[in-house]
């Protein structure tokens, strides 16, 4: 299978939407996957990255836009035409033929010639390391196994585009983990464009080149895990990815800094403030605690509150800080020989260059609910 496959082949979606009655499911999306890139479709149930999925692969119509891969335009093309292997989450295997029979029926439909399709069969297997399984049935395999299969199968016929669509959300935390390494080292030995979906950020973060949140059938950013992470563009994002200290309240202009009031204190982050609402974001390994009597720093952000929580999470510990306007500090920090007790006493500190000013949009993840269609 290296000897001919593909060059990764771009994807290009061109101003997209797709209506159901009234229901708008994507609204006027733009993106373009480079040849060979990882690229992940990241956010909540109904934010529309799974419907995007569909409509590249030709499983959706589309209402109104073009999608493109490898410069070719797909829009009258059925998804069987459309040289795409797809992985999905149940795997889609058939319980009646051996793992080397699923790998080999995608070959068959292509009438390649019986001594290939048993090369390449064989080549699948060794790159997903199933070699001595081949003659095993879907119910004789574990759950990560059969995952593997199915990918093997969606590479068998060397298609230059691969979208998985949540392939390891049914697995557990430590098997879902190890086959993120796998499906990064396929991706790295193929040179494959991979369009992947997750709600998962960690996964999204650990696998991709560039991510794509989607939220309410649009995208809000595009970017590397580290552009989303350190500078947000929106506060949805920067609250989907990873956790936060969200601050909102009263805000002023000081210079060249806003100002926001918690309670009876203020805090400042660099930039101007726009039309509306604004809310300051803060990372909590940003964030130091201290205890109540600790000498003030007048270079710092530092609000007061009450240790609400303390998780242990191994290599240090989670606090949760309830602030004098019932707002929500987190803070991550090693572990120390004097723990912050519940109930406790602190300020949170920080360096103002440290926090993000976003517009309020009035993001809640807990009120995204919902499946798309």
């Amino acid at each position: 299978m290296a000897e001919t496959r593909h060059r990764g082949a771009a994807v290009d979606i061109r101003a997209v939407t797709k209506t159901y009655g009234s229901f708008t499911a994507l609204d006027d999306v733009s993106l373009r996957v480079e040849p060979g890139q990882f690229m992940t479709f990241l956010g909540p149930s109904g934010s529309g990255k799974t419907t995007t999925l569909n409509v590249i692969a030709g499983f959706t119509d589309l209402t109104r836009g073009e999608i493109l891969i490898g410069e070719r335009s797909v829009g009258g093309l059925p998804a069987h035409k459309r040289n795409v292997g797809v992985v999905f989450q149940h795997y889609a295997l058939f319980p009646h033929m051996t793992v080397t029979g699923n790998l080999a029926y995608p070959l068959k439909l292509r009438r390649v010639p019986a001594a290939e399709r048993d090369r390449r069969v064989a080549a699948a297997l060794d790159m997903v390391r199933l070699t001595d399984f081949a003659h095993r049935y879907p119910s004789e395999l574990s759950g990560g196994q059969q995952q593997r299969v199915a990918l093997a199968r969606a590479m068998v016929f060397d298609p230059p585009l691969l979208l998985m669509d949540e392939p390891l959300g049914a697995l557990d935390k430590k098997l879902r983990e190890w086959l993120q390494l796998e499906i990064k080292r396929i991706h790295r030995e193929l040179g494959t464009t991979f369009v992947y979906v997750t709600h998962d950020q960690e996964e999204a973060l650990a696998l991709s080149d560039r991510i794509a949140v989607f939220n309410k059938g649009r995208i809000e950013q595009v970017g590397s895990g580290s552009d989303l992470y350190d500078r947000p563009q929106t506060l949805f994002v920067g609250r989907f990815i990873g956790e936060s200290t969200v601050l909102t309240g009263a805000h002023e202009t000081r210079g060249q800094e806003t100002a926001i009031r918690v309670g009876d204190e203020w805090v400042a982050a660099p930039g101007l403030a726009g039309e509306g609402r604004q809310a300051l974001l803060v990372r909590p390994e940003k964030i130091t605690l201290v205890r109540e009597d600790a000498a003030a720093d007048p270079a710092l952000n530092q609000l007061s509150g009450r240790v609400g929580e303390a998780i242990y999470l191994g290599s240090g510990v989670k606090y949760e800080v309830t602030l004098a306007d019932g707002s929500r500090g987190v803070v991550r920090m090693a572990l120390t020989d004097r723990p912050f007790a519940l109930g406790e006493p602190v300020r949170m500190r920080w360096r103002k260059e440290d926090a993000r000013l976003l517009p309020d949009d009035g993001s809640s993840l807990a009120a995204q609910s919902g499946e798309e269609p």
